[in-house]
């Protein structure tokens, strides 16, 4: 049995082959139907995931780890459009010997024709090792169950990854890129991802651009008082 330690903000490779209790896990088969997103191999509630049919432990994140989570998760949530739904640490069973869960990920809310959730379309994994191992090989994964796109941010690089089908691997977006799609309600700046001093103003412009009731009334009696001035600023210049 093979043993991997990582560190204590990584994944920790446990026990290929054989869940907790003993079975033996068998790769997919070509004459199997594929299992539901939601038909549970990890369970849930736990850290146990699995990969290819290896148990693997997500593991606690220490800063500057754990702090990026924090601000993808404010930054994404605030960008999701209307009938999407965003999900942080939602397991998702890719394939027969797969379920584990992207940090965050954004799913259509409309249930499938089963009353069941659909599968996500966004996905997103952090990252702070230099080795991308895992995060290839749960993006690889992701990508042949249908979701649309994976991403991966490396702390320590500074860099943001998304999953190219073309090449099959990772590519390095521009750090000015803009992240488009239809699950998203205005285009979210890959800065606002890497830098917190960003994220507030990427922030409020979605809300701006989902016209969030609370910022519309804001906006409404700012308004006001802006008009309330230049009358009295009017009368007095008209009295003087």
């Amino acid at each position: 049995m093979l043993e991997r330690m990582r560190s204590r903000h990584d994944h920790v490779l446990l026990a290929p082959g054989a869940d907790a209790s003993g079975r033996t896990l068998k790769a997919p088969s070509s004459s199997r139907a594929r299992p539901h997103v939601d038909d549970r191999l990890a369970p849930p509630e736990t850290r146990v995931e699995y990969l290819d049919g290896a148990e693997i432990f997500a593991a606690p994140a220490d800063t500057p780890h754990a702090t990026q989570h924090f601000d993808l998760t404010y930054v994404l949530g605030a960008h999701v459009a209307p009938g999407y739904r965003g999900a942080v640490d939602m397991l998702t069973r890719a394939d027969e010997g797969s379920d584990y869960a992207p940090d965050a990920s954004v799913f259509a809310q409309k249930p499938d024709r089963g009353g069941r959730r659909r599968l996500e379309e966004l996905a997103f994994e952090v990252s702070d090792k230099q080795a991308l191992a895992v995060p290839t090989s749960k993006a690889r994964r992701l990508i042949d169950r249908g979701v649309r796109r994976v991403f991966c941010i490396l702390v320590k690089q500074h860099r943001v990854l998304e999953w190219s089908r073309e090449t099959d691997g990772w590519r390095t977006l521009p750090k000015d890129a803009v992240i488009e799609d239809p699950c998203l309600v205005r285009p979210l700046p890959l800065q606002a991802l890497l830098d917190a001093a960003s994220s507030d103003d990427a922030v409020a412009r979605a809300l701006l651009q989902k016209r969030v009731p609370a910022l519309e009334a804001a906006l409404a009696e700012g308004e006001a008082r802006g008009e309330a001035r230049g009358v009295a600023l009017g009368e007095a210049l008209g009295e003087a």
